[in-house]
């Protein structure tokens, strides 16, 4: 037998251990799982598991530089789209969609509340500020259900931007609402973490609370990074395997030491950042005074996620919803949802289409790197389904109609991509989400308002 054939078999969840830490290691071509009862190595199967992420960016987007012209193959795409456009042939714009209880069925004003707690859920807000909270779940976490038994966390939940959960925040609805897109139950939402610190802990940090507690404590203390606790099982498993699988592991281990060291100078520059600097006023310690930076962070963060099956579900709020916060590094110092409100000024639409650019840069950031990481005969992008988007329209006139949705990946070969797909209006955003669940394992008839499951994305 050709020594160069041999495969080792280990358990799929294959981590490296160490004193508070546990790392997952990506889908490596040495490493196929058993079956449960023994059976015979060559019935193996080392398909990579679909990946769900739910983008999320406030106040709508001027619609006119966000649709594309034509249907079917994408070809030029619009400005706020242009970022992207090394991904068209990742990608599908679906226009039409629409999501009914965003908007007040009777409940007076509070569009950008209902916004955010519809967004995931399709359900009606209780329009409260007190405990009284209803949002329904969200279908992220109908997902996670569904799949997180199979990875160390069942979700991860990400923003950018922090916010009160509690009090009120838009025409006497709670600011749960408007802070949160995912929601576990009616009436408890998956709090987002927006410190990178704490996220990167979560993602690394195993084993009882006093461990994680004293690895975090050594780590800091002696300025180790969290490589050094599993550097013992990093060697023995890059023994095992092939030499292309040791140096996708290496570059891995670096992938991770370089995010712990983004983690590492924001937490230096907060510790030495003037008092009262109008720019970054009073950010919680850790996290970056660049917005941008931020972002990139986050999304790096979930790349690895992803990449080592530690989670199959996330959601990330780019900003909350009805955000009001300035963009002077790209030239916009107004606030996002003032400007929101441009009554048809053509040139506080360019603004806004300028802050919707700059969102869109950040997601085809994220993009690149879940392309450039390979799995399989594709790569991680290739086997998730990325969706991005808002629950209001056109900001000025909050409606919720005709929403801005794009999607990315092929979910394992699921999805047709490189077109844009228009669909009749008043179809239930909800019927995406019924076909994304099939996706994922998770088929249902019905979620929210949906009235079967979205036409036409198999092509």
């Amino acid at each position: 037998m050709d020594p160069s054939n041999t495969r080792t078999f280990f358990p799929r969840r294959t981590f490296l251990r160490g004193l508070g830490a546990v790392m997952g290691v990506p889908l490596l071509e040495s490493i196929a799982p058993l079956r449960a009862l023994g059976g015979s190595s060559s019935s193996a199967s080392s398909a990579a598991p679909v990946r769900l992420a739910f983008l999320y960016v406030p106040n709508g987007v001027h619609m006119p530089h966000w649709t594309p012209a034509f249907e079917g193959a994408l070809t030029e795409l619009p400005a706020v789209l242009a970022p992207v456009a090394p991904f068209k042939r990742d990608m599908l714009v679906l226009t039409g969609l629409t999501h009914d209880k965003g908007r007040a069925n009777g409940d007076g004003p509070g569009d950008h509340a209902r916004a955010a707690a519809s967004w995931l859920t399709g359900s009606q807000a209780l329009k409260s500020e007190g405990s009284q909270i209803r949002a329904g779940v969200s279908v992220d976490q109908v997902a996670a259900d569904a799949v997180g038994s199979a990875t160390r966390l069942p979700s991860i939940e990400v923003g950018a931007e922090p916010g009160r959960q509690a009090g009120k925040c838009d025409s006497g609805y709670s600011c749960a609402y408007s802070n949160n897109i995912s929601w576990r139950n009616d009436s408890t939402a998956m709090t987002k973490e927006t410190n990178p610190r704490a996220i990167f802990e979560r993602m690394f940090g195993g084993g009882a609370d006093r461990d994680k507690s004293e690895s975090v404590a050594r780590r800091m203390r002696y300025q180790r990074s969290i490589l050094d606790f599993v550097r013992d099982d990093a060697k023995a498993l890059g023994s095992r395997v092939s030499g292309n699988d040791r140096r996708k592991l290496d570059e891995y281990l670096s992938a991770v030491r370089e995010i712990e060291q983004r983690v590492e100078r924001a937490e230096r520059e907060a510790s030495s950042r003037p008092a009262n600097v109008p720019e970054v006023p009073d950010l919680p310690a850790g996290i970056p005074a660049s917005y941008e930076e931020h972002l990139r962070l986050l999304g790096d963060m979930l790349v690895l996620a992803f990449q080592t099956d530690t989670t199959r579900v996330a959601t990330f709020m780019l900003a909350n919803e009805g955000s009001n916060k300035a963009y002077p590094f790209i030239g916009v110092k107004d606030g996002h949802h003032t400007l929101s409100h441009h009554e048809n000024d053509p040139e506080k639409q360019a603004r806004i289409s300028l802050i919707n650019q700059f969102h869109t840069r950040q997601l085809a950031y994220l993009l690149q790197r879940l392309k450039s990481v390979p799995e399989g005969e594709g790569s991680l992008l290739d086997n998730s389904l990325i969706l991005y988007g808002s629950s209001i329209s056109d900001g000025n006139r909050h409606n919720h109609d005709d929403l801005p949705v794009v999607m990315f990946g092929r979910g394992g070969g699921s999805v047709q991509t490189g077109r844009h797909i228009r669909y009749p209006l008043e179809t239930p955003m909800c019927n995406l989400f019924v076909s994304l669940l099939e996706r994922v394992g998770a088929p249902g008839s019905q979620f929210g308002d949906s009235t079967g499951t979205l036409r036409y994305l198999e092509g």
